[in-house]
């Protein structure tokens, strides 16, 4: 783990009940139903979904390259076949979350999919220098074949299960957050699984000087709109996912439901991105 990650785990997990350290980003999680079709298959740290449907399934997130085993097994636990994946779909172009996407695509044969700018790094497995977080000593990451580029808005269909792809750039030029609906109980949910809105930088990148603020600002105005009644984040943490969890196992799976969850880990993404503003304009921070 290098040090960047290490400073951002610190920087965002402090105040948290339950934090779960990067360093311990890959530690043991037992595999979920969240609502209806959709279940969480990732460690505890980093986030893997699975949203299923009689004619094959999407899994959005890989993990790091240590992740991909763990995944695997919490498919199969579920009673769902890796290889009935058609479609690996990817929130952002760091290797805590696209580091174990090579492996599940060849496990799979899935295709994996990715923003234009995502499918680069995706495909390379090399980080682009216009990463905030850009380092000469990148994390493992390695080239994940059968790579599809996609634009905002488009939307993955695998049966009944349509999932649209949110354009949400800033913490890296890839960014992508996805949508969809799932059913339980008669009840339809709208299904966001939020890529991460927290501005972090390696020097000498400075978000003050960079588009990638106003992208930044815009995907963090994109999430807070979103039609929101259960949110997976990319690090489950950041949105509460545990904390929800502990209430639907007392309440069913309708205690992941909190409507306000999208505007919330907006508002966390602007007060992260005014810190680091700040931390810019005086010279202070990492």
């Amino acid at each position: 783990m290098n040090l960047i990650h290490r400073a951002l785990a610190s920087a965002l997990l402090a105040g948290c009940a339950t934090p779960v350290l990067a360093d311990n980003w890959n530690a043991p999680q037992e595999p979920f139903a969240i609502y209806g079709n959709t279940y969480y298959v990732g460690p505890r740290g980093v986030s893997a979904v699975l949203i299923t449907s009689p004619a094959g399934h999407i899994l959005i997130d890989g993990g790091s390259i240590e992740s991909p085993t763990q995944i695997a097994a919490h498919i199969r636990q579920l009673g769902f076949k890796l290889e009935d994946v058609k479609y690996i779909l990817n929130s952002h172009e760091h290797h805590d979350h696209a580091g174990g996407i090579a492996a599940l695509q060849k496990m799979s044969g899935a295709t994996v999919i990715a923003s234009e700018a995502g499918a680069l790094v995706l495909r390379s497995g090399k980080p682009g220098k216009n990463d905030p977080q850009y380092s000469e000593e990148p994390q493992p990451m390695g080239p994940a074949a059968n790579v599809r580029a996609i634009a905002d808005g488009a939307v993955v269909t695998v049966g009944n299960v349509r999932v649209t792809a949110h354009a949400t750039p800033g913490h890296t030029p890839g960014g992508t957050s996805w949508t969809w609906q799932s059913t339980e109980g008669g009840r339809a949910a709208n299904m966001v699984y939020a890529d991460s809105l927290t501005a972090y930088t390696a020097k000498p990148f400075r978000y003050t000087d960079s588009p990638a603020r106003t992208d930044l600002e815009h995907s963090i105005a994109t999430v807070a709109a979103l039609p929101c009644d259960i949110l997976i984040s990319a690090h489950p943490e950041f949105s509460n996912l545990w904390a929800r969890k502990a209430r639907a196992e007392r309440e069913g799976h309708a205690g992941f439901i909190d409507t306000g969850a999208c505007k919330a880990y907006a508002e966390k993404g602007t007060k992260r991105l005014e810190e680091m503003l700040g931390e810019e304009k005086t010279g202070t921070g990492t």
